[in-house]
């Protein structure tokens, strides 16, 4: 009697020691999940199905994203924050098809509404189409070829397919003989050549591949490759800015996600082909970007410091590493600034500060919905990754 019930405890405390583990393991997945609940809360304008640029959506500032000057923030988010929503469902999707699967379709039907079929070929403005005429950049719509991309990988429905495929042709329709090739950043001005288009470009046209195994994804792939690799590579194994039609200058400013982009498609060119010189750059590159964007802080941590969502696509690249290689240095490193900022860098509605190391109070400061919409997708990433290792 006395060892069935010293086994019965023995069972019980192993089941509740099993419970916690995975009651812990699923924090950044209740993380994800929450923070979409709010973000979604927050900005969500359900008269256009769409979402506003900034929470609150009164008194919010200029945006200074665009080839033109600064614009005033409009009665809904322009593409590139929108598209931060639908990249975050898709990853969501990969944790629960169930529960993401109308909120998926609903997103990337919403996108649809920045759509041009006025101007041939069709492609993405930065606003919608029904409120008004505007730009079409190249690196916006490299964002929503790779939403669509994504959503077929997750669904296989064949028009996911067929629309990712409509947006890398637009992107091609940019491609010209300046600068020996590469795209620029807005369709018709021809005055540089920059690494968000063409690294973006180069993400899609791989993606495509890896779905399709058709040669032409392939082929186009290692056009932008190689030629960001030629011309906007640096020494520090990181990628610069920009390169200029006029005198081939390089605009030696570097962001995360410009490298994020080229470690992404490292990988992906290792994965298809083999040949350890793309397992090698890509390795570079996480290194390159670590020490050259990495910050110690005094509680020791390194610090990845870039705009938020710029450091997720940095992540996306060392995610895809890790998946190849299982070392886990540079995602530890995003994981523990993360971390960071949900403890000490939220505002009164949970929202989180552009600055993940809270140097300064944001917490009546306008956020954009990029920044939080980064935060999703971050999670989710996490959560997919520790589901992995359990």
């Amino acid at each position: 009697m006395k060892k069935m019930i010293a086994a019965f405890i023995i069972c019980f405390l192993f089941s509740n020691q099993i419970n916690s583990q995975n009651n812990a393991d699923d924090t950044y997945k209740n993380r994800a999940e929450s923070f979409y609940d709010l973000v979604y809360s927050l900005y969500y304008l359900p008269n256009y199905n769409l979402f506003s640029e900034y929470y609150p959506n009164t008194n919010q500032p200029n945006i200074n994203y665009f080839n033109d000057g600064e614009k005033n923030a409009k009665e809904v988010s322009f593409l590139w924050p929108f598209s931060g929503m639908t990249s975050a469902i898709n990853v969501l999707y990969k944790i629960d098809k169930n529960k993401y699967s109308a909120p998926l379709k609903n997103l990337i039907e919403a996108q649809k509404q920045y759509r041009d079929t006025v101007r041939k070929p069709a492609g993405y403005q930065a606003y919608p189409t029904r409120l008004e005429k505007s730009d079409r950049y190249y690196d916006d719509n490299g964002l929503v070829g790779i939403d669509y991309i994504e959503a077929y990988s997750n669904t296989k429905q064949a028009h996911y397919l067929k629309d990712a495929k409509e947006v890398f042709e637009f992107i091609i329709s940019g491609w010209n003989t300046d600068l020996e090739g590469g795209v620029t950043w807005l369709e018709g001005v021809r005055d540089m050549k920059p690494a968000c288009s063409n690294g973006k470009a180069a993400v899609l046209a791989l993606k495509i591949y890896e779905q399709t195994k058709d040669k032409y994804y392939l082929d186009w792939g290692l056009k932008f490759y190689n030629w960001m690799y030629t011309h906007l590579r640096s020494s520090e194994n990181i990628y610069w800015n920009d390169m200029k039609t006029a005198d081939r200058s390089v605009l030696k400013t570097a962001w995360t996600y410009n490298t994020g982009t080229m470690l992404q498609s490292a990988v992906s060119l290792y994965k298809i082909t083999g040949k350890k010189e793309y397992l090698n750059e890509a390795q570079l590159l996480a290194e390159g970007s670590y020490l050259f964007f990495g910050k110690k802080q005094t509680d020791g941590r390194i610090s990845i410091l870039d705009d938020p969502w710029f450091t997720l696509v940095l992540f996306r690249g060392y995610q895809d590493l890790y998946e190849v290689d299982k070392k886990p240095k540079y995602i530890d490193t995003i994981i523990g600034n993360i971390n960071y900022a949900w403890m000490h860098a939220r505002d009164d509605k949970g929202l989180l500060f552009k600055d993940w190391n809270a140097g300064s109070d944001e917490s009546k400061t306008p956020k954009w919905l990029l920044n939080e919409a980064c935060i999703v997708e971050l999670y989710a990433r996490i959560a997919i990754l520790k589901n992995k290792s359990r």
